[in-house]
């Protein structure tokens, strides 16, 4: 099997292809064939076990909450006894007939886009590195390792920042409390926003990045 190469062509070898395995939970490498960590004691695996398995699942069990955190309110506001709702669409809407642009860009960005495209992420690197996946096999055609990497470590680092909209409602939520007079408290969507963004960040989580590696090695061996 021919090891792959970089963008200026020199080759790569893999930890794997030097007999070393590294620990997934600090780093620590160690010869191939070590049951456990040296350094923190976790188990070693040269890959991950049943990591697509999990991905896959964790990313559908996301997707499927994320549906009614956009169909049910995300708000509920009630001044001087008339309670309004608002989606997370309904929100940005909102924010933008009040003139606040800035905030419902951030508002559509972080709730909408990032959720979105952590979806979509995922699940292409998912199908990319999936030697039994036809689709996968189109994929990785003329694609380089390098960007999926990437990719990764950016859906690793923005998954954190899905919550922001969670955040706004919780903290409205706790100061305007002003009985009659007005009062916000958090839908349903919330809820189901908060599961969405922690599923997609468990199958962000149980990917294991090396795999990537490997699907090159597959596509050029």
């Amino acid at each position: 099997m021919t090891p792959p190469h970089s963008n200026d062509g020199a080759q790569i070898l893999t930890a794997r292809q030097a007999g070393l395995v590294g620990c997934h939970s600090c780093g620590r490498v160690h010869p191939m064939g070590t049951a456990r960590c040296g350094r923190c004691g976790a188990p070693l695996h040269s890959r991950m076990p049943g990591s697509l398995q999990k991905v896959w699942a964790w990313l559908f069990a996301g997707m499927v909450v994320y549906v009614p955190a956009n169909i049910y309110p995300m708000l509920l506001t009630t001044s001087f006894g008339r309670t309004t709702e608002n989606t997370i669409i309904g929100g940005v809407v909102e924010l933008m007939h009040y003139g606040s642009y800035g905030v419902a860009l951030i508002v559509f960005v972080a709730s909408v886009l990032i959720p979105v495209g952590k979806f979509l992420a995922i699940g292409y690197l998912a199908l990319v590195v999936d030697p039994r996946s036809r689709l996968g096999g189109r994929l990785r055609q003329g694609q380089d390792l390098h960007r999926r990497q990437h990719l990764f470590e950016v859906v690793e680092f923005i998954g954190r920042w899905s919550m922001i909209d969670v955040f706004v409602v919780a903290i409205l939520s706790a100061l305007v409390q002003l009985d009659f007079a007005a009062t916000i408290n958090p839908g349903i969507a919330a809820v189901s926003f908060s599961l969405s963004v922690a599923f997609t960040m468990l199958a962000a989580l149980s990917f294991d990045p090396r795999l990537i590696w490997d699907a090159e090695q597959d596509k050029i061996s």
